[in-house]
């Protein structure tokens, strides 16, 4: 089996499966993308890249300037008492990394990358995968079934791919006891280039200007055990949500009207991925799906590049050996991810303090903290956690 030869079926077209999609096409492979979605997903997260690892791969990507473009630009993030008067500043360096810049951008980046040498099907997803010697049978929602040499399941913290060819979620995925939900709103308060958070027991709201101040993004977070809502009934976590922050204060009610016509609505539950192994035969996982350190550890979209890089270069270098090539990407991720989740490790708590006297004391804390000697260690900690890696060449493998 040459590169050339060699397809790969890549279930997800987030951030780690076009990245990846990305670097296969480098070394010479055959990548199709498969999406649940429609089209491209809008809205989510301001992710954060930081650190030597991260921008090395985005520069070796040629993308790094378009990400400069349309960076977030945040400043300092504010603590609001209930009538909104700020309590504590934060400086960005406390949450931010180098580069920060809103999830569906960078997914519209890849995308733009990767379009014209991969296959894209859209509105479709794996529903059984047969291994054996030669390749792996693919059953689809809708389309045909294809036959791949390999199948890599870069779908997320409730990966399909992962339940298809390891097993149920619940072995894997690790809840912190949060949930979250964000969505698209108007700035109406002017913010420029900033964010107000309001926390209570239990609870947290935030609402930061977005698209250089032309909309913003809400986001909520409150703590609850798993609960056991249909990640697909938008209708269902929208009343779950407005039943929980009703009455909480601040903007909270305003928020929540304006949650009702939000166009990228997303809700879900906080959580950590941990395998023992991130390959099974012919079948592999990337990002989320096998490492996923948690949205409040800002270090998944990084770790997700990362680990595209690893895993393409390590499947060029063993010449499309899926048996070399997963041993050592898996060799040489395994103690960077691990590192990436502590990052995520005890966040939960610190966010949402389970009672009123604990969020008193934070608050408070944030009120002093840029004035403490060790203000800059969260950011250092981030740093270092992000750089723990010397990452290979894998140039020499390249097919153009």
């Amino acid at each position: 089996m040459t590169n050339t030869n060699l397809k790969v079926l890549i279930s997800g077209a987030s951030v780690a499966g076009p990245a990846l999609a990305y670097w296969l096409h480098r070394h010479g492979f055959q990548a199709t993308v498969v999406e649940r979605a429609p089209a491209l997903r809008d809205g989510g997260y301001a992710v954060d890249f930081r650190g030597e690892a991260h921008l090395m791969v985005l520069r070796r990507m040629g993308i790094l300037a378009d990400l400069e473009r349309v960076r977030t630009g945040m400043g300092s993030m504010s603590y609001v008492n209930s009538a909104g008067k700020p309590q504590a500043e934060l400086p960005a360096d406390m949450f931010a990394g180098d580069i920060e810049i809103l999830r569906g951008d960078l997914a519209r980046i890849l995308y733009d990358a990767t379009r014209q040498h991969t296959e894209y099907v859209f509105g479709d997803s794996i529903t059984s995968l047969t291994e054996d010697a030669h390749g792996v049978s693919v059953s689809f929602e809708h389309g045909a079934p294809r036959r791949f040499d390999l199948v890599i399941g870069a779908d997320g913290l409730h990966s399909r791919t992962r339940r298809l060819a390891f097993g149920p979620e619940e072995q894997f995925v690790k809840h912190l006891g949060v949930h979250c939900a964000i969505f698209t709103t108007a700035n109406h308060l002017g913010l420029d280039h900033t964010g107000h958070a309001y926390r209570t027991a239990g609870r947290l709201v935030a609402l930061h200007s977005a698209r250089h101040n032309a909309e913003a993004r809400a986001v909520f977070y409150f703590a609850a055990p798993q609960l056991a809502v249909d990640r697909h009934d938008v209708a269902r976590q929208q009343a779950l949500l407005a039943e929980t922050f009703a009455g909480n204060g601040w903007e909270s009610d305003r928020l929540l009207q304006d949650m009702r016509y939000a166009p990228d609505f997303y809700f879900d539950s906080v959580g950590q991925v941990q395998m023992d192994t991130w390959s099974r035969g012919r079948v592999a996982l990337i990002g989320d799906a096998a490492y996923c350190p948690s949205s409040l550890s800002g270090m998944g979209s990084g770790l997700a590049l990362v680990g595209a890089y690893v895993l393409a270069g390590e499947l060029a270098a063993a010449r499309g050996d899926h048996r070399v090539a997963f041993a050592r990407y898996e060799e040489e991720m395994r103690e960077y991810a691990v590192g990436c989740q502590k990052m995520g490790d005890g966040v939960a708590k610190l966010m949402v303090p389970g009672n009123r006297a604990l969020a008193t004391l934070l608050n408070r804390y944030y009120k002093v903290m840029p004035y403490l000697p060790g203000k800059n260690m969260a950011a250092k900690i981030a740093r270092k956690a992000a750089e723990n890696i010397k990452l290979r060449d894998y140039r020499e493998h390249a097919r153009r």
